[in-house]
């Protein structure tokens, strides 16, 4: 009968006690999400110049021309994030395979609705 009884309180707590076993108040630290990828001080100069020309495109040219991408996240957004991501060099590389893909066909994608309009969605790897 004592057995039982230790079973029945040990149970409980030895469920809490395994590894994958986190508290549901969590701690702060565990309620803050970080940011994906490196501080500006981090990144090297040339992401930081092909970030600023990245910029100047999604400010200054795609207003006027308008928004042509049939991805999510759009085109520039992917390069900017594939380079401070994987650096310059992947991350423009990545980048440039995307601007190739660039185009109105179906292709194999996931797609999500946005404004009642779908788009394929390839976030960065």
């Amino acid at each position: 009968m004592h057995f039982k009884l230790l079973i029945l309180l040990l149970l409980p707590l030895s469920l809490m006690a395994q590894p994958g076993y986190f508290e549901p108040w969590g701690k702060d630290a565990d309620l803050y999400q970080r940011q994906q990828g490196a501080s500006p001080a981090d990144r090297s100069l040339l992401v930081q110049g092909a970030e600023q020309v990245i910029r100047f495109h999604q400010n200054v040219i795609s207003p006027v021309d308008g928004p042509r991408s049939h991805f999510r996240p759009s085109s520039s957004a992917y390069m900017m994030q594939a380079m401070q991501k994987h650096g310059f060099w992947k991350g423009f590389i990545l980048g440039c395979d995307r601007l190739m893909r660039e185009n109105g066909d179906k292709w194999c994608y996931r797609t999500i609705e946005e404004n009642g309009k779908l788009y394929k969605y390839d976030p960065v790897p």
